[in-house]
């Protein structure tokens, strides 16, 4: 195939060569890896080519010498991945295979400048922005100046790839779409994330995609709108509007994102992606006030009646009683770190895909139990009906 010949030969001159990138393996291929990188290494014995494999649990680096780099990279093609990405100083090349195997092949302008110097060999961590390559998203908002990243915006550069590497590994994203992928952020505030992951989507990853941020207040849309008028992102729009109010025009989103909205916020956004369909809810809560003074068990008095501790279980409770909430409505959920505590407080992340097949009545058992025990009525119950 034409493009496999063009890849490989492209992938042997380091001046031009940047990255590229295997994903969306198929659904009868072993899952062991959701994804290979290739990039170039410096080492002890000259610049080489390195694979790093990712899955869900471990990561695995090999390197590629000169001899094998023609045979190794053809393997990787026949591995079953459906997503193909090229990235180098002069374009950019994005492969789809689709499911009866024709390969769709689209070209873009460079996402990433020139190929600069090869990354040390001892760096294990593949980041969907490298800290060490210049991005025109992250030079326009202010994360980035001059191809290094600002000593004050580090926290939200990581917090950025973070949440990039969670939501590259959605089932969504291992599928051919028949349309664009429509993506809601509800309390998008300046959305630094919501850009981000449309810039990832998009332009890194090559899928088309329609992406709609909503806010109540206009006064914090502003600047998005700026960066997004700047960067020419002419399918992302920004919409005033409160949550529970937010009808898309388009009909339902494929994906919701709910990232720090205030306290109640994120069940509203929680339960309008439940109640859209949508395929995956991606939830960092923030402000869980609501059952700071509903939490009620005499056995944990001792502990409650200390406000730090109080306020500190009632994250945790609220949390638990979202995840499995979206747990008896369909939705397999899990809690995560979504990057580590020592670069924000507000560290978690309720991830919720819908699922076929789910024990809904024993989910909805478990969260009554949860809520039982703690004594308390959260806002989310009634938003889904779960009574």
């Amino acid at each position: 195939m034409d493009y496999i010949h063009e890849i490989i030969e492209t992938a042997q001159d380091p001046a031009r060569f940047i990255r590229l990138t295997f994903s969306g393996p198929a659904r009868k291929i072993p899952r062991e890896w959701e994804r290979v990188v290739v990039s170039y290494v410096e080492t002890r014995s000259g610049t080489k080519l390195q694979a790093l494999f990712q899955g869900k649990s471990k990561e695995e680096a090999r390197t590629i010498g000169p001899e094998g780099l023609e045979n190794t990279l053809a393997e990787f093609f026949g591995m079953g991945f459906r997503h193909i990405n090229l990235q180098c100083a002069d374009g950019d090349m994005h492969v789809r295979i689709t499911k009866k195997g024709k390969a769709l092949v689209k070209r873009a302008r460079p996402s990433v400048a020139g190929g600069g110097p090869p990354r040390p060999h001892n760096r294990r961590k593949e980041y969907p922005f490298p800290p060490d390559r210049s991005d025109a998203f992250l030079e326009t908002i202010g994360v980035m100046k001059k191809g290094r990243v600002r000593a004050s915006m580090r926290d939200k550069f990581r917090q950025i790839n973070q949440f990039l590497m969670l939501l590259g590994h959605a089932r969504i994203l291992d599928e051919e779409p028949s349309a664009p992928i429509r993506v809601v952020d509800c309390g998008c505030g300046r959305a630094f994330l919501s850009l981000a992951a449309y810039h990832y989507l998009r332009h890194v990853r090559g899928f088309p995609v329609r992406m709609t941020g909503v806010d109540a207040n206009p006064e914090v849309i502003a600047p998005a709108e700026e960066w997004r008028k700047k960067l020419a992102y002419d399918e992302v729009e920004f919409k005033v509007a409160r949550i529970a109010d937010y009808a898309p025009e388009e009909g339902p989103p494929d994906i919701v994102l709910s990232l720090h909205a205030c306290d109640t916020a994120t069940d509203e956004a929680i339960v309008q992606g439940v109640r859209w369909g949508c395929r995956l809810i991606f939830a960092a809560p923030c402000c869980q006030h609501e059952l700071h003074h509903q939490l009620d068990r005499a056995e944990w008095r001792a502990a409650l009646r200390h406000g730090i501790l109080r306020e500190r279980t009632a994250d945790i409770v609220t949390d638990a009683l979202r995840a499995a909430a979206l747990r008896a409505v369909g939705y397999r959920t899990d809690v995560i770190e979504f990057i580590a505590p020592g670069h924000t407080a507000k560290n978690l992340m309720i991830r919720a895909e819908k699922a076929r097949g789910m024990r809904t009545r024993e989910a909805l058992g478990e969260y009554q139990a949860l809520r039982d025990f703690w004594n308390v009525r959260p806002a989310i119950e009634e938003m889904l009906d779960l009574d």
